[in-house]
């Protein structure tokens, strides 16, 4: 029996563990299924190409030489197949080539690795301590990416993030905007530690990422500052209604900047305001109460759940009756607008799912980030984010209200013919 005790510990990066190689085996045999069937449909759909002499003009030509893509589970190599096209020459600009959708030209890592990145520098981790974290976490050939090509990817991310800062907005048109302001905790100056952020619906009802920038959640001049950008830069048709928090300085800087637009109070944050006011025993019950308002289905109903709820509890606890009843008519605003759009108009959720990722991926750390790195880092992170963001439900009804059509308790209002023929008496 032997009394050897010593344990050969596993050095980083050299993990030893056959499900990963499995599973980056699998990986890589999918991958080049993926590929050798979209070469197949792309030779498909030139079949009927024929060469002077008649022969197929667009033919197979063995692999280019293998490459290493960096994924989520470490480096996956692949041989993408060559194409030729026997009619013209290497050179000439009409020849047809191949690039696979999937596998795009001098792409080295996955769009997984391009979000992970920005999420470590905000972690905290330092641009020489890349190669030890991603060796951990990918395996011992996570090449290319050093302290020198991390900085090179974050110099890229600051010039993507200004040049988005910086585009032009004169085609653009919002329907609604959603705002808020969003405290991060990443490793942003002491001075600023509040991300404004503006998500608007276009007529097509999609949602984009309008502007966002460090500031004071609070402060009517950093929102002010954000809409004036905005209105430099093209931005010149005022979106029909804004949805955010009723504690932000954001609503004392939109009416300047856009005076005619109609206010929605966020209905999340008033009920969280006003049950805060209240004892823990009364909590459920008002919330149900409150819940009884913003469900109802008219906006008369509404009223008289917001009368009942302002009765009955501004004997014993006037201070939370008060925080509802101030801004009972920007409560109850997304009554005149489409009732497919209700769930969208009632809270600034678009904000908040979409941080709710981004705020568990960053937390305070010793080092600190100067604002304009910080942003680009939060950038990239959108920038992925809004991939995935869902389409506005009832989504023809928004070309409408950019006619200027009217809703009431959500149903488009019929104009009536204003101009009858006048009724004359036969001679």
């Amino acid at each position: 029996m032997s009394k050897d005790n010593i344990i050969k510990l596993i050095q980083p990066g050299n993990v030893d563990d056959q499900l990963t190689e499995i599973l980056r085996n699998g990986a890589r045999a999918l991958l080049a299924q993926a590929v050798e069937a979209e070469v197949a449909d792309f030779l498909g759909k030139h079949a009927d190409l024929k060469t002077a002499d008649g022969h197929q003009r667009v033919v197979r030509h063995g692999h280019l030489p293998e490459r290493e893509v960096m994924t989520g589970i470490g480096p996956v190599g692949v041989r993408q197949p060559r194409v030729r096209d026997r009619e013209v020459e290497v050179t000439c600009p009409d020849r047809i080539r191949f690039s696979p959708s999937i596998l795009p030209p001098y792409m080295r890592r996955s769009k997984s690795i391009e979000t992970l990145l920005p999420i470590l520098y905000l972690k905290g981790i330092s641009t020489g301590d890349f190669s030890e974290a991603l060796a951990a976490l990918l395996g011992k050939d996570a090449a290319g990416l050093s302290a020198s090509a991390i900085g090179r990817l974050k110099d890229g991310w600051l010039d993507e993030h200004t040049a988005w800062q910086r585009r032009d907005l004169s085609a653009k048109r919002y329907v609604y905007i959603w705002a808020d302001g969003i405290h991060l905790q990443a490793r942003l100056e002491d001075e600023k530690q509040c991300i404004l952020v503006l998500i608007g619906a276009t007529p097509e009802g999609r949602k984009e990422l309008v502007g966002f920038t460090d500031g004071a959640r609070e402060s009517a001049q950093d929102w002010r500052d954000l809409l004036l950008d905005l209105k430099r830069r093209g931005l010149g048709v005022p979106p029909r209604l804004t949805i955010a928090d009723g504690a932000l300085g954001f609503w004392k800087a939109a009416g300047e900047v856009w005076p005619k637009t109609r206010e929605q109070r966020c209905w999340v944050h008033k009920t969280a305001n006003v049950i805060t006011k209240l004892p823990k025993s009364q909590q459920p019950k008002a919330k149900r109460a409150l819940q009884e308002i913003w469900m109802a289905e008219t906006k008369a109903a509404a009223e008289l759940a917001f009368d009942a709820f302002i009765e009955s509890y501004t004997p014993k606890y006037e201070k939370a009756a008060d925080c509802l009843s101030k801004d009972r008519d920007t409560l109850l605003a997304f009554y005149d607008f489409p009732a497919e759009h209700w769930k969208h108009l009632r809270t600034t959720n678009p904000i908040e799912s979409t941080f709710a990722t981004v705020r568990h991926r960053t937390i305070r750390s010793k080092g600190c980030l100067s604002n304009r790195t910080a942003l680009a880092m939060v950038f990239k992170l959108l920038e992925a984010a809004q991939k995935s963001w869902r389409r506005l439900d009832g989504h023809n009804q928004l070309p409408k209200l950019v006619l200027g059509v009217t809703f009431n308790d959500g149903i488009e209002l019929i104009a009536k013919p204003t101009d009858r023929q006048p009724i004359t008496a036969a001679a």
